[in-house]
């Protein structure tokens, strides 16, 4: 056991069964393991100590939301690491549950959109500095950095990122202002669990912004069907929401083309084609 995992689980005073521990996942400075206390399972992750930090405070914000969706407590911070609790978790469950938490956790009202400090998605730095306007913090602080990082790496033709920077400048011209309310922030399919007590959320970036930034990320890589609509939606879907997907996929799609290169290009272009048809 490394001495970082090792010297928090004594903080906390958890008795960790070092033959337990098993690897789930690794990549570069990260990992992530499962280990069995004397109070349970527990999930370890190593990181920059800065992205850990922004994980338990996202965790501690999106369980004060009280919005029944199941948030595993956090149990430690440091070193290195970054200590949860382990979630049981099954193959499936009720995707309607979801869609009501996540309505409810939706209605946490913010005074901006942001968040008072930065934090990452992945592995990419994510900038957080509050604005009052959801539609320039849109551009300035999600899609114009992405777009300026990949071009530097040479990830984007000059045609598709001068497309890129028409449509974030514009959106004035179409998107209507919103009130910042609470979101999950990196809301993939595989950062959903379903658990004995409802369905849960993981791995979070939390800011304040637009409430379909989820949702948008939660329709990438999968479909949450009809029940978790009918729940979220109410009835009420943005008569724009076609539009709004496609803005919000370009952020996500951009990062992982920042991230894995260029496999998810042509993931950017066709959001980027979608948002132009729609105008």
């Amino acid at each position: 056991m490394e001495s970082g995992l090792r010297a928090l689980l004594e903080e906390q005073g958890l008795a960790a069964d070092e033959a337990s521990i098993r690897l789930i996942s690794a990549a570069d400075s990260n990992a992530v393991y499962r280990l069995t206390t004397a109070e349970g399972d527990v999930i370890a992750k190593r990181d920059a100590p800065e992205r850990l930090e922004g994980e338990a405070e996202g965790l501690a914000a999106l369980a004060r939301a009280q919005s029944g969706l199941v948030v595993p407590e956090v149990l430690g911070c440091g070193h290195g690491w970054l200590l949860t609790e382990a979630l049981e978790t099954a193959a499936s469950g009720d995707a309607a549950a979801l869609g009501t938490g996540l309505r409810r956790l939706h209605q946490t009202p913010r005074q901006q959109h942001g968040w008072h400090r930065d934090n990452a998605c992945g592995q990419t730095p994510q900038p957080n500095a509050s604005l009052p306007d959801g539609r320039a913090f849109q551009r300035d602080r999600r899609l114009l950095p992405l777009v300026d990082a990949c071009t530097r790496q040479g990830l984007l033709d000059q045609a598709t990122a001068d497309r890129l920077r028409r449509q974030a400048n514009a959106l004035e011209d179409w998107l209507a202002p919103a009130a910042p309310r609470l979101i999950h922030g990196d809301l993939w399919a595989g950062n959903v669990l379903y658990t004995p007590c409802g369905p849960g959320v993981i791995d979070p970036a939390v800011y304040a912004h637009y409430p379909e930034v989820d949702i948008a990320m939660l329709t990438l890589f999968g479909a949450p069907g009809p029940a978790f609509f009918e729940a979220y939606w109410q009835g009420s879907a943005p008569d724009d929401w076609p539009r709004r997907e496609a803005l919000f996929q370009l952020y996500p799609l951009l990062n992982h083309l920042l991230l894995f290169g260029a496999g998810y290009l042509g993931g950017v272009r066709r959001a980027l084609s979608r948002l132009e048809c729609a105008g």
